[in-house]
């Protein structure tokens, strides 16, 4: 695929990376050559130092032959008028990153595609939605629905109240086994189980089950005394501290500690529909926390801009009591460093918007991606065409790459456990676990 990237800054540079190792045609363009540098000699790709807006810099870039162009510049007009320019000039297809929550309503998305936009990305929302999730539900590190909840994955750090530490998976996963693990990540390393396999403590296990069964894995686990969140800080008031506090549900008593007093006032209109307290102040102010409730509080989620403020302050709500925290880590070099110390759930925007991204480049029907950050991999959900190869064979026979299991199907709206045995059906919901972006391996399979 010809692919071009449209502003060489994290979320750009990290795609970037991400497709490179593809043996994709990539051009990155960017109006700093001192950002292009950094890329130019490391990854293998073309750089080109033009804005993203001139029409001689679109068609120096080949943009007449793109089959993907993507905008990800620091700004939401430039990246929609690239675009609409890239569409204009013969892309197929084009996304944009954007800052405004409207642009995301369904009713809009023919509105921008009539425009030239087929897809919006927004990075701080889809990281608002990974952080909501994670606050609800004090006892995972990560919980994502297929299909309103037919399916449930759950990421859950393993201690040592859970009930099936170090006994074989075969042991554990049997046929009639009321979930499936798809995946373990153990210290830097991530695993794709097999039945010798066992889950050792410190692990964090990644489950597929359906929700009727999850008290049940809940209390294998032994997560049953975790408190249910009721009251959450946030520590910094930016855009994904704020999508985060609409997102999540009203009975929960939501503070946000925020700095600046202009974005105080600004957050009071954007949540204004919410009983959400706003304080300004400074949340490195330990007698400020505590003077807020910090030890009466079940979650805390640190989500300022700066990676090492994040992670120091988590690690301060945990010896303050707080069961429940969340980091936004921007710096990937951090995130190893931020599970060993064992700060909580960890957010990573570049990460999750980059699996957006990723989905548009396959030509089989997938409907939703998710991030693992910390496996460094990826959860799809892939909808069975007819004659599709994986409709051939039963699922051992289909000879899967390396580092992808099935976790789960959905048919009919019911979710079922796959083994070795399952036929999948055209139309099925399949939900593939993928380890480090092999996703576009699966084309064949699906499509």
């Amino acid at each position: 695929m010809k692919i071009i990237i449209a502003g060489a800054g994290a979320v750009g540079t990290h795609v970037a990376e991400l497709l490179s190792k593809e043996d994709q045609d990539i051009v990155l363009l960017d109006a700093n050559e001192e950002k292009l540098m950094k890329m130019a000699g490391n990854y293998d790709l073309m750089t080109l130092n033009v804005s993203p807006t001139s029409l001689s810099g679109l068609k120096e870039a080949g943009t007449a032959k793109a089959d993907l162009f993507i905008a990800v510049t620091p700004y939401e007009t430039t990246n929609m008028t690239c675009c609409m320019l890239a569409s204009a000039m013969g892309a197929k297809k084009t996304v944009a990153r954007i800052d405004n929550s409207e642009y995301l309503n369904p009713q809009n998305k023919e509105f921008f595609k009539k425009m030239g936009v087929d897809s919006l990305v927004y990075p701080e929302m889809l990281a608002a939605e990974d952080i909501a999730e994670g606050i609800k539900r004090s006892w995972v590190r990560q919980w994502w629905e297929v299909h309103n909840g037919a399916l449930v994955m759950l990421g859950i750090k393993l201690r040592d109240t859970a009930k099936i530490l170090d006994i074989p998976l075969k042991d554990l996963c049997g046929p009639e086994s009321t979930y499936h693990i798809v995946a373990i990540k153990r210290n830097d390393e991530t695993i794709i189980p097999n039945g010798n396999d066992c889950l050792k403590l410190g692990d964090i296990a990644y489950f597929m089950s359906i929700k009727k069964y999850i008290p049940y894995i809940r209390e294998i686990v032994g997560k049953e005394h975790y408190p249910d969140v009721k009251n959450v800080m946030i520590m910094g008031g930016g855009r994904t501290a704020a999508q985060a506090a609409l997102k999540l549900p009203a009975y929960m008593e939501v503070k946000i500690i925020e700095q600046d007093e202009r974005r105080c006032l600004r957050l009071n209109e954007i949540l204004a529909e919410k009983d959400t307290m706003i304080i300004h102040g400074d949340g490195r102010d330990t007698n400020l926390l505590i003077d807020e409730g910090i030890h009466h509080t079940e979650a805390f989620a640190a989500l300022t801009g700066h990676t090492e403020t994040n992670i120091l302050a988590c690690l301060a709500a945990k010896r303050m009591g707080v069961r429940k925290t969340v980091a936004l880590v921007d710096n990937f070099e951090y995130v190893s460093m931020a599970e060993r110390l064992d700060i909580g759930t960890i957010i990573n925007k570049k990460a999750i918007a980059a699996s957006h991204i990723y989905q548009m480049m396959l030509k089989a029907d997938v409907t939703n991606v998710k991030c693992l950050t910390l496996a460094n991999a990826d959860v799809a959900e892939f909808v069975v065409k007819p004659n599709a190869r994986v409709t051939r064979k039963a699922v051992k026979d289909l000879g899967m790459p390396p580092g992808v299991t099935i976790g789960g199907l959905v048919r009919n709206g019911e979710g079922q456990r796959v083994n070795g045995m399952t036929r999948i059906q055209a139309g099925d919901s399949v939900v593939v676990f993928c380890k480090g972006m092999l996703i576009k391996r699966l084309d064949k399979y699906f499509n």
